[in-house]
């Protein structure tokens, strides 16, 4: 008779006990093991015996399944390194690396955050066609690999301006989807009070959200002068979009944040549609990482989480050593219309939005690296989607529930630390109050 070598459940959980710093063993956990060892046990016993030869596969097969169902943190791996897309550079020596290290940890923070966007903008369609959500309403499904890559780059302290696709950035800056959901439908418990919108969102060092055409990017070298003068070692990420990159404003931006060194990192998400104008058709030149001319510029897969994090730390770093403003652009593609009343599909077919989706979707990109290396098994992905559809459901529940801001609140917060004071509301006779 063969014998199989299988691994005990008791050395198991001492790994994964060490692995957790040597955190007491719970009564529960105890009892687990002996049942356990007792099921194992006999499960061997039985292969021992013989019995009937075409029961010896079945019985080894279950006792995998048990030591399989047991595995614990230390059975993944804890880091790995992946080859990246190479960047075109623009009067730049040197680039970001060719390879990018991730770990278990970021691995699992990225996947989470970029399916929570996607399905929380899933959701603000559902809820737009029930006309729950009104007016203007701009999705960043397909894109999240963008905003999930360039916080991974930064931190928390440094600051952010965008155009008004803001939901997913909103999210990563701080915000939680129950604020975002309820910022969505109006309500009072949104993240900006219910009187932004899907628009004008805001967070600490997240100046939003804005609804003219290209005129945060402007902003966002006012947020890097006060960097500067600050002495703080932080930066600004002004981001913009292909349709905004032909916008006066933003060259002469360009010009005064080259002059002045500010550490800024303009960023063009180039989803390759301004509206339903392709860049081919908008742009006399597409290639705006070079639209700069004497500020360096990279061109960047936005679809790997990865390259954009990898370009997004390099970019930083220049910033950061006094060299002055560098320019990105993230190759993205939007998987929604421009907004909620464009269909998407007049100006491109429903063919290439499902290639783009088959080749190139971040999220599968990044769970295929962590499956196919050992990173997370598919149970504990589901989990994690499991997980993020609840959140969507209950903060839309929420968005749905919360009651609408009251009219007394229509002129509170003009300003962040004031003494209240009146008001003219639309006639002489109406006054209203307004609070910090």
């Amino acid at each position: 008779m063969q014998l199989y070598w299988m691994p005990s459940p008791f050395n198991l959980i001492e790994e994964d006990r060490q692995q957790k710093g040597g955190e007491k063993r719970s009564e529960t956990a105890g009892r687990w093991q002996q049942d356990s060892m007792q099921k194992m046990l006999t499960i061997i016993a039985n292969v021992l015996r013989g019995g009937a030869s075409r029961n010896g596969a079945q019985v080894v097969s279950e006792a995998a399944s048990m030591v399989a169902s047991s595995r614990s943190y230390a059975d993944f791996t804890p880091e790995a390194t992946f080859d990246i897309k190479k960047v075109d550079l623009h009067r730049l020596e040197e680039g970001p690396p060719l390879t990018a290290t991730l770990t278990r940890e970021e691995g699992l923070k990225y996947y989470r955050t970029m399916q929570t966007i996607r399905r929380m903008e899933l959701k603000a369609d559902q809820l737009y066609k029930q006309k729950i959500i009104r007016g203007f309403c701009h999705l960043y499904d397909g894109q999240e690999a963008c905003a999930v890559g360039i916080e991974g780059g930064i931190t928390l302290s440094d600051h952010l301006i965008t155009a008004y696709r803001a939901h997913g950035y909103t999210l990563t800056r701080g915000g939680t989807v129950r604020e975002i959901m309820a910022e969505l439908t109006g309500r009072r418990g949104g993240i900006a009070k219910g009187k932004g919108g899907s628009m004008h969102m805001y967070t600490k060092n997240f100046y939003g959200g804005n609804g003219i055409v290209g005129a945060q990017v402007p902003l966002g070298a006012g947020v890097a002068l006060a960097c500067k003068y600050l002495g703080n070692d932080q930066l600004c990420v002004s981001l913009y979009g292909d349709g905004a990159a032909n916008q006066g404003q933003i060259f002469e931006t360009y010009n005064m944040s080259s002059l002045w060194k500010l550490p800024i990192i303009f960023i063009c998400e180039n989803n390759q549609y301004g509206m339903g104008t392709s860049v081919e058709r908008s742009s006399a030149s597409t290639e705006y990482y070079k639209r700069g001319d004497y500020i360096p510029g990279l061109r960047v897969d936005g679809m790997d989480v990865l390259c954009v994090r990898e370009a997004t730390k390099f970019a930083a770093d220049h910033c950061r050593s006094g060299k002055g403003p560098i320019l990105m652009e993230l190759q993205t593609y939007r998987y929604h219309g421009h907004s909620m009343s464009d269909p998407g599909v007049s100006y491109r077919t429903r063919e290439e939005i499902q290639e783009v989706r088959s080749k190139s979707d971040p999220i599968s990109m990044l769970k295929d690296r962590m499956l196919s290396n050992n990173m997370a098994s598919i149970e504990e992905l589901k989990e994690i989607d499991i997980a993020v559809r609840k959140e969507i459901e209950d903060a839309a529940q929420f968005a749905t529930t919360d009651p609408e801001p009251p009219l007394d609140d229509l002129c509170s917060h003009i300003f962040a630390n004031d003494q209240p004071f009146e008001v003219r509301g639309a006639t002489p006779w109406t006054k209203l109050t307004s609070t910090s």
